[in-house]
């Protein structure tokens, strides 16, 4: 028979980790999932076909990635992912009119990317930051994007090639967008000059990175940009939004790699962040949701209403809204994960772009 202290004792751990679960479980960001956002969609009957048709193509193409296998472990993933990556944009990339150079910016491999009669003279420049969730994709995975956004914002891109993980630290990442940024301010495309106009942008894990990149600006005291873009971007690392365990079954793209994640207990699951990140997902440097979003530049945020990272986005904004900053949310139906990646296939994508450029038009 169980003594009377070893009964205490136990009732005592039990209750601990009770109160440690729920602690872990509860939702304190829940009162920012309203108010939606803006819903943006193609009109014509003609283009709601040839969206229907490329998504079907899309969803296809995915699921015959190598990388789309949800029995891959991530030792075994990352590879993979990498490969897949590079090559799965290669038809669309021949087709860009845009300049590639290659450049070293203060130690952090890039490249710039400039659309023909853009950035004239020298002084607009746009640092874009890749996804990939941290540890793939790369600048010439996303010159669809890059080459896009230096046609309709009359920049110079600066896509970036920083540090992955697992070989390094998401503090590591931080590192390459922040030396990448304040070398940029004072080179150009062209040579040496100082910039008149700067933009951020980044998609997914580039999105968390610019996000953090703004924030790290502001309590530096240095130079802001005029605005920032980001398409579906992860802003809370602790896995906690809504839309990863609702959405699951229609993110087509990051279903394969989100299907792990919500078969694990979320003690685990913060546990599992924390090793990923080699940090502590909770810090405002992994998970800018977190931290304080008052006096940011004007913010863009894409996301598909399908995607399981939608209320990663959607959060962001509305909690930065209440702070008193300028963010906007738009959202799309039906879009993978990162939907501009699939210009012009898509016509929600050029659909994006055109809310980027007005979105500039206003801001910057």
């Amino acid at each position: 028979m169980m003594s009377l202290p070893s009964l205490a004792y136990g009732l005592g751990a039990a209750g601990l980790a009770w109160l440690g679960y729920k602690l872990l479980s509860r939702d304190d960001l829940a009162q920012f999932d309203f108010p939606l956002g803006r819903l943006a969609s193609v009109d014509s009957p003609e283009d709601r076909l040839r969206s229907e048709r490329a998504i079907k193509d899309i969803s296809q193409r995915l699921r015959s990635s190598a990388a789309s296998s949800s029995e891959l472990s991530i030792k075994q993933r990352v590879p993979v992912m990498r490969e897949a990556m590079e090559t799965f944009f290669a038809e669309a990339e021949q087709q860009l009119v845009s300049t590639f150079s290659a450049v070293d910016a203060a130690g952090v491999p890039a490249e710039w990317v400039v659309a023909p009669g853009a950035d004239a003279d020298n002084n607009r420049r746009l640092i874009y930051i890749h996804g990939g969730a941290f540890f793939a994709g790369s600048p010439k995975s996303h010159r669809v994007i890059t080459s896009k956004l230096s046609e309709i914002t009359n920049s110079s891109v600066l896509a970036i090639d920083y540090r992955l993980m697992p070989e390094y630290s998401r503090r590591d990442c931080v590192e390459d967008c922040n030396t990448a940024y304040q070398w940029m301010l004072n080179n150009g495309s062209q040579g040496a000059k100082q910039a008149t106009n700067i933009l951020v942008a980044g998609d997914s894990a580039g999105g968390n990175l610019t996000l953090v990149l703004l924030a790290l600006l502001r309590d530096s005291g240095g130079r802001a940009p005029n605005a920032a873009i980001c398409l579906s971007p992860v802003t809370d690392c602790r896995f906690n939004s809504p839309s990863i365990f609702s959405n699951l079954r229609t993110d087509v793209m990051l279903k394969p790699l989100a299907s792990r994640i919500v078969r694990v207990p979320r003690i685990l699951l913060r546990l599992a962040a924390r090793h990923l990140a080699k940090d502590n997902p909770s810090d405002p440097l992994i998970s800018p949701l977190l931290g304080d979003l008052s006096n940011l530049p004007p913010t863009l945020v894409l996301a598909s209403h399908d995607e399981i990272l939608r209320d990663d986005g959607r959060r962001y904004v509305n909690k930065a809204v209440a702070a008193g900053s300028e963010a906007e949310f738009v959202y799309c139906i039906n879009m993978p994960h990162v939907w501009p990646i699939f210009y012009p296939e898509l016509p929600e994508a050029e659909l994006a772009f055109a809310e980027v450029s007005a979105f500039l038009e206003r801001h910057s």
